[in-house]
């Protein structure tokens, strides 16, 4: 199914930065499969013909003067697509149009977002793998669903939806983690579809250690915005356990209870009731969208 008469208006947002190498061949792809979509590709900041080659005809140009990062220039195409369904898939050649329909087809089925989930032979390197791998199990944990690709930046989303947690979305490449996990813990259903991408043409813009750990930061962020307690309650249960195995050794040692358990104890009581606080406070947020 390539065409969108079955689909409700379609919006393609492809972020690009120095992607002149490629972007032309993408914009033509994906004007072969769906050829009635609105096409916005977003130059973030590109130093090279990036803007001038994606320039096709019923092609729409966001230019950004200074490069603001991938987020932000998915942020920016979202704002300014006019379709009910929003696309988003990379300008360096990794993703297939071809893939587009399946995407769509699970929209059909009544989800709200459909995922390109990369199999282990996408991921640049064994590096890359072995770390997106940890951030699947880690978010994977956290959610309460099983996500087969937690920073795929190719899917599909209803435009609505996507627009209420724009507020939430980094300007960074951890954009894909957030909106993943934001709309899990909204209750929208979530899919994946298995992908095949291609090498990516030109250098990559991800920096492994640095966006590695950015990408930490993020999931732990939704963690404790997305699930407080699961976060909170085996910290309280470790300082509420850890002040009753030293109240038990100096009972037993000294024959007294001292303040220091006391402390301890305290301390897993009070990080317990502010997780429990947190938890109040995000079902109350999630609960508008």
């Amino acid at each position: 199914m390539t065409e969108t008469g079955k689909h409700p208006k379609l919006s393609i947002i492809i972020p690009a930065k120095n992607e002149a190498a490629v972007i032309g061949d993408v914009v033509s792809s994906v004007r072969g499969v769906c050829k009635d979509a609105e096409i916005l590709v977003v130059d973030d900041g590109s130093t090279d013909d990036t803007a001038a080659l994606a320039e096709q005809p019923g092609v729409r140009v966001i230019r950004h003067p200074v490069s603001l990062g991938n987020g932000a220039a998915i942020k920016a195409g979202a704002r300014a697509a006019s379709g009910d369904i929003l696309i988003m898939m990379d300008g360096d050649g990794q993703h297939k149009a071809e893939d587009i329909p399946s995407l769509l087809e699970k929209l059909d089925e009544g989800y709200d977002m459909a995922i390109g989930a990369r199999d282990s032979g996408s991921h640049a390197g064994v590096g890359r793998l072995a770390a997106n791998g940890l951030y699947n199990v880690f978010a994977s944990m956290i959610s309460g669903h099983r996500i087969l690709d937690l920073t795929s930046g190719f899917r599909a989303v209803k435009a609505e939806l996507f627009r209420k947690f724009l507020f939430l979305l980094p300007n960074g490449f951890s954009y894909p983690t957030t909106i993943t996990m934001a709309f899990l813990r909204s209750g929208f259903p979530v899919t994946f579809v298995a992908i095949k991408a291609d090498d990516r043409v030109g250098k990559s813009h991800i920096r492994p250690i640095r966006d590695g750990f950015r990408f930490l930061a993020i999931i732990f962020k939704i963690a404790t915005l997305a699930a407080p307690l699961k976060i909170v309650l085996p910290i309280s249960g470790l300082f509420f356990m850890s002040g009753l195995s030293y109240y038990a050794y100096t009972y037993f040692t000294m024959g007294r209870f001292t303040n220091m358990s006391m402390l301890i104890i305290s301390a897993s009581v009070i990080i317990f009731l502010i997780g429990l606080i947190s938890e109040q406070i995000t079902a109350l947020t999630f609960s508008k969208s």
